[in-house]
């Protein structure tokens, strides 16, 4: 998923998924060439884990 449709997906601006990015915060991505992907797997991974500490 493009950094985009996870911006679309968490509802949150594109600039916070790349400022948590730089500080090793939020799921974690890969880089293939010049863009970032992230495996929704990933990112419900880092969701669950979220929750948990919500919780």
């Amino acid at each position: 998923m493009t950094v985009e449709d996870l911006s679309a997906y968490l509802v949150i601006p594109v600039a916070t998924l790349y400022k948590w990015r730089t500080l090793g915060e939020g799921p974690r991505g890969i880089r293939i060439g010049r863009h970032i992907r992230y495996h929704r797997s990933e990112v419900q991974a880092w969701l669950a884990a979220r929750a948990e500490a919500v919780a």
